[in-house]
């Protein structure tokens, strides 16, 4: 039994060593301390269960904070230190994360408009369909041709929509504001 507590003695001192050489600005002491308790480190983040990323984050954060006391940590008592700097990190992941899920409510987006469309929309835009048919039926045939040929896919050329009608290229312009305000005052009314 007197060997295992010397062996412990030993590693403890050959720690404190690590951690005063590191104190001191000893890079190499910094990464032989770091190798030495990053299994330490991460066997408690993984004892949270904490996610991969969560754990890294943790780990990381509690190397900064041996970073930032480094001069106050008590050198014989590193790894005890570690260990409650870690579990306390790792408490405060799991708190913010209770946090945000406490509260999602399943509710919650019920009342949002989705993408979806409203389910009469598809009746609304049949009739509404229907009445710009209507409407265009009552204009003169002319016009009727004319807003035929601006609005096929794709529109025909002024050059060819002259030719076809019988109107002027200069008078295509007007006459087609001429149709949409009629077919506007219709569809009001």
């Amino acid at each position: 039994m007197t060997a295992v507590m010397e062996r412990s003695a030993e590693v403890r001192s050959e720690a404190a060593t690590l951690v005063i050489q590191a104190a001191a600005g000893d890079q190499g002491a910094w990464s032989r301390l770091v190798d030495h308790y990053a299994r330490l480190v991460w066997a408690v983040t993984r004892s949270f269960r904490l996610s991969d990323s969560d754990a890294a984050d943790v780990s990381q954060v509690v190397w900064l904070r041996l970073l930032e006391h480094i001069n106050r940590v008590d050198p014989e008592r590193v790894g005890a230190w570690l260990v409650v700097t870690t579990r306390r990190e790792c408490l405060r992941v799991l708190a913010f994360r209770k946090r945000v899920l406490l509260t999602y409510e399943a509710t919650a987006f019920e009342d949002v408009a989705g993408d979806q469309p409203e389910p009469d929309a598809e009746l609304l835009a049949g009739e509404r369909a229907d009445d710009v048919r209507r409407a265009l039926e009552s204009l003169p045939d002319r016009w009727q041709q004319l807003l035929g040929m601006l609005m096929a896919d794709p529109p025909a050329p002024y050059a060819e929509i002259s030719a076809t009608i019988g109107i002027p290229i200069g008078s295509i312009g007007p006459i087609r504001g001429r149709c949409l305000q009629k077919l506007r005052l219709l569809l009001a009314s």
